[in-house]
């Protein structure tokens, strides 16, 4: 029989084999979530034979799930964003550190507020950017925005896991269309909206195109669809000198500064990710 450390050796010793990346990472959440311990608890009980049949069953229905090319969020049901814990499932995409940027610019130009600020994001998915604002900005109220009722469940109970509920409201409604009236006023709206065009979504890696929702990923024949969309319409919702910051895909950023600028922003920038890719683009609304 093995122990817990020789099973997490030979899933590790695996999955290096299946050319993951991050085997050692993976191999500890996938015994972890199935031993239902945190990774202190199992360093703790790492010599003890799992004498559990059904973590160990568990355990080997885990690894095959990754070693067919599940993604290991959705087999765990979970995942961190900013510091934070978040659910996450089929119905959402799994947020990526390049995401992070996104919340960081917004947590930055919000920093040090002393009033009340309205923030707006859309398609928000499992709501990482827009719970990731709520946790650092603390004067601020955040309208999270989704036309997938199935993501806005997942997106509901990140808010009520991280105890945000108070600082959130969590909508249904068609980025593509025009906003409703009851929004009122924001000054900063943040987004990741779809951006893949959508003929290159079958050029993507299985792990995403085959498990990832693709309403969260195709952005139209150009990519750009939704940057459209939401600064023609929700631009509408800004204040007067108001912000908007938006994710995009490599290559994008000079087309959605176009839109912006097209559009009366003014001081617009990009941003460069980790891999030196302009992943974010800000402007600020002058009407």
């Amino acid at each position: 029989m093995e122990t817990y450390n020789d099973i997490y050796l030979r899933i590790r010793k695996e999955l290096k084999g299946f050319g993951v990346e991050a085997s050692e990472l993976e191999a500890r959440l996938i015994v972890c979530h199935c031993a239902q311990r945190t990774r202190e608890e199992l360093l703790a009980i790492s010599k003890l034979y799992a004498s559990d049949i059904k973590i160990r069953k568990k355990i080997e229905e885990c690894l095959e799930r990754r070693l067919q090319g599940e993604p290991i969020a959705y087999i765990t049901g979970e995942w961190e964003f900013y510091g934070l814990p978040l659910i996450i499932n089929e119905h959402v995409l799994i947020p990526r550190v390049d995401t992070e940027l996104l919340a960081q610019k917004a947590i930055e130009l919000l920093k040090g507020g002393i009033h009340q600020t309205r923030v707006l994001d859309l398609c928000t998915g499992s709501g990482c950017v827009g719970l990731a604002i709520a946790a650092n900005s603390p004067s601020s109220r955040i309208v999270m925005i989704d036309s997938s009722t199935e993501a806005l469940a997942v997106c509901r109970q990140n808010m009520i896991m991280n105890n945000l509920s108070r600082n959130i409201t969590a909508m249904e409604a068609d980025v593509l269309k025009k906003p409703p009236t009851i929004l009122g006023e924001f000054d900063l709206i943040v987004s990741n909206p779809p951006y893949i065009p959508s003929a290159d979504i079958e050029t993507l890696d299985y792990s995403v195109k085959d498990y990832e929702p693709l309403i969260a990923l195709d952005g139209g024949e150009d990519g750009l669809k939704f940057y459209r969309a939401i600064v023609s319409n929700w631009s509408k919702l800004l204040k007067d000198g108001g912000h908007m910051m938006l994710e995009c895909g490599e290559g994008q950023a000079a087309d959605v500064c176009a839109i912006l600028e097209q559009n009366s922003f003014v001081d617009i920038n990009t941003h460069e990710d980790t891999l030196g890719i302009e992943r974010v683009v800000t402007g600020m609304l002058i009407t």
